[in-house]
């Protein structure tokens, strides 16, 4: 049951790319679909499930990779909406799972749809929870290291980013890109009248 499970910050996010979707009217399922599972299931949990060591301190011996990798597939496919036609030519993993499979896709969607039908995490309560992370989590949070590799991102994509929080309503109203101007100048050492 996805009410009891599913972090704030999944259903915000997902709900954040529904939004999107309806905001640029896209109306394919399926592309909200790919969306949601390219940003949670396959970027998050199939790294960690074929890396154990990002998050373990344990040597992950080949013969538990290949098993990992097998499960890691059969995670992705059960996230994939396309029906994937077994033959004598298909690799052995997926045969290995082929009987499951409508299963656990059967599950993946539940799953999502669970989560569109919670109620909603306002802005003010998702800031709440990431306050009480972060609070919960100081002492082991390196906070230097982490807001260098966001700066590292940002700088990469700078006009980019200040063009979209320019043309973005709630932005505009926070002054965003103002703000993300003021933080490039100190941290470059750059002198601003902002």
């Amino acid at each position: 049951d996805s009410h009891h499970v599913v972090p704030p910050a999944v259903k915000y996010f997902f709900d954040f790319l529904d939004e999107q979707a309806e905001k640029h009217d896209i109306k394919d399922e399926d592309t909200i679909h790919i969306w949601k599972t390219n940003s949670l299931p396959l970027r998050f949990w199939v790294n960690i499930l074929k890396n154990p060591h990002f998050i373990f301190d344990v040597h992950v011996h080949e013969v538990v990779d290949a098993s990992l990798s097998v499960i890691a597939q059969t995670f992705m496919d059960a996230c994939t909406r396309t029906e994937h036609k077994l033959s004598r030519d298909s690799p052995s993993n997926k045969l290995l799972y082929a009987k499951e499979i409508s299963t656990y896709k059967k599950m993946v969607e539940d799953y999502y749809r669970g989560i569109r039908q919670m109620v909603q995490v306002s802005d003010q309560d998702m800031n709440t929870h990431l306050a009480e992370i972060s609070r919960a989590h100081t002492d082991s949070l390196n906070t230097l290291v982490a807001l260098h590799q966001l700066y590292q991102y940002t700088n990469k994509y700078y006009d980019e980013i200040i063009n979209a929080l320019e043309e973005d309503p709630a932005a505009q109203k926070m002054q965003l890109a103002i703000r993300l101007q003021q933080i490039a100048a100190a941290l470059e050492h750059k002198v601003t009248d902002l």
